[in-house]
């Protein structure tokens, strides 16, 4: 929630890059809240509704105000709602995604799928867009670029909000194990991930982003597949087994 909040504060400063790389910071934090509550025996259903709220703050409500100041404010109202939508679709993704928390009861359901696109990775999208483009001086700041780069960041707050509300399935990585399985493997992986991002972080970031958002192509086809198979269950029915 601070690098939230910080986000939100940069922006209106004018620190696009500074509030983008706190988004990035609070979605590190937020990939390993639920561990270190794990970890600690200190869950409850108090601070998951307190992880919900500040994930709105943070991915919700801050990238719709960076990406409004930064590149959106000179389309005027086409601007201003593309912002909004975004940050109301951020909403209703997290809304439903805690409702069906609560009613998922049946082991039958895979958790290894998210319906929608989760907010944090539509945050991140936000974040490094926006590093990409100041890292190679492309003039994105309200809204000076010309064709395509001054278009593409209002297209696509508009595709990342329908994208969190959708029905799409994004894999969610929650039954990848084999860090498990090869430890010494993993561990080089993650020593090579961390020279890359510390070379290049904004295209790394810009281009991880954009691979996640491609990757539902596949993770979607798979899930209707499995669906077929009757090794899911979708969750939109969930509520009438649970019954």
């Amino acid at each position: 929630m601070f690098f939230g909040f910080f986000a939100i504060m940069a922006a209106l400063r004018g620190n696009y890059e500074d509030s983008a790389q706190a988004i990035v910071a609070a979605g590190v934090f937020d990939g390993l809240d639920g561990r270190v509550a794990r970890a600690m025996n200190a869950t409850s259903a108090f601070g998951k509704e307190y992880d919900s709220l500040a994930d709105f703050l943070s991915f919700g409500i801050a990238p719709a105000v960076l990406i409004y100041l930064w590149a959106l404010k000179p389309f005027d109202r086409v601007g201003w709602a593309a912002a909004f939508l975004y940050a109301v679709c951020g909403a209703l993704r997290l809304a439903r995604f805690n409702v069906q928390q609560h009613v998922i009861q049946d082991e039958r359901v895979s958790k290894r799928y998210f319906q929608g696109l989760p907010i944090p990775a539509a945050a991140t999208v936000v974040s490094a867009m926006i590093l990409f483009y100041q890292a190679w001086g492309i003039p994105a700041e309200e809204g000076n670029t010309v064709g395509l780069w001054r278009w593409l960041p209002l297209f696509l707050t508009f595709v990342l909000g329908m994208l969190m509300v959708s029905t799409i399935r994004f894999r969610s990585m929650k039954d990848f194990h084999w860090h498990r399985q090869r430890p010494f493997l993993a561990l080089v992986g993650v020593v090579i991930f961390i020279a890359v991002l510390t070379i290049q972080m904004a295209s790394t970031l810009f281009l991880m982003s954009w691979a996640y958002l491609f990757s539902a192509i596949h993770s979607h086809r798979e899930y209707r597949q499995l669906l077929a198979e009757g090794k899911e269950v979708e969750e939109d029915e969930v509520e009438d087994l649970t019954v």
